[in-house]
């Protein structure tokens, strides 16, 4: 088991898909973050945006679906990393280490 082990973290392939995957997930992690971010700052700078009504008649804020917005961004965010995870990445995974079986 070791020397499959020695094999993987010494495969410049495994080093490339560790970097990609990384790259990969500080990205997904700076645009969800910059998401919530955003809107406690406008929470924070704009409330008066925030508070305006949706229609002339509307009982619901504009912050409402901003805020819901943001939840399903990052759920849908979090639903592309994992699909890539589960496909790209699994995929990627089994090959270097049938490799480095061989």
């Amino acid at each position: 088991m070791q020397k499959v082990l020695d094999r993987v973290t010494a495969n410049p392939k495994f080093h490339e898909f560790i970097a990609m995957r990384s790259r990969y997930s500080i990205i997904m992690a700076i645009v969800s973050a910059a998401a919530y971010y955003g809107f406690i700052l406008l929470v924070a700078y704009n409330k008066e945006f925030l508070a305006a009504k949706v229609s002339a008649g509307s009982v619901m804020s504009v912050g409402v679906p901003i805020g819901v917005g943001v939840i399903l961004f990052t759920i849908v965010l979090t639903w592309i990393y994992v699909h890539r995870a589960n496909t790209e990445f699994d995929a990627t995974n089994e090959a270097i280490i049938k490799e480095a079986q061989k």
